[in-house]
């Protein structure tokens, strides 16, 4: 069965850093294009960032939170992780984790992230 769950979500102050984990199952993230997505109220659902595995680790960042987060896959350990860092109040979403391999995609449940002093 294909599943990603995530994890490392919490509440932070602004400026702080956060490590979310995704930890894939029924496939292997090197055979996949990963990505992580957030959702808050008002904005939607947007893109943060991909890996493209298969194609040697491509990486892309969206605009509204580059170079704040790095996405980095350990294939040994079938994870995905965003490091976060710098948090803005604005930060404050549900971060999915999504899967793209053979020919569908997977979305966990996301993780809370709130940012807040």
């Amino acid at each position: 069965q294909v599943k990603v769950v995530e994890s490392g979500g919490g509440l932070v102050q602004p400026g702080g850093s956060l490590t979310l984990s995704c930890i894939a199952s029924g496939f292997a993230i090197s055979n996949a294009v990963m990505r992580w997505y957030r959702d808050s109220p008002g904005k939607g659902r947007e893109k943060v960032a991909a890996i493209i595995a298969n194609l040697r680790g491509s990486i892309m960042y969206e605009e509204s939170m580059k170079g704040r987060v790095t996405i980095s896959g350990d294939d040994a350990e079938n994870k995905v992780y965003l490091q976060m860092n710098n948090l803005l109040l604005e930060d404050t979403a549900r971060y999915y984790c999504n899967a793209g391999t053979g020919g569908r995609e997977y979305w966990g449940n996301g993780t809370q992230v709130t940012v807040s002093s």
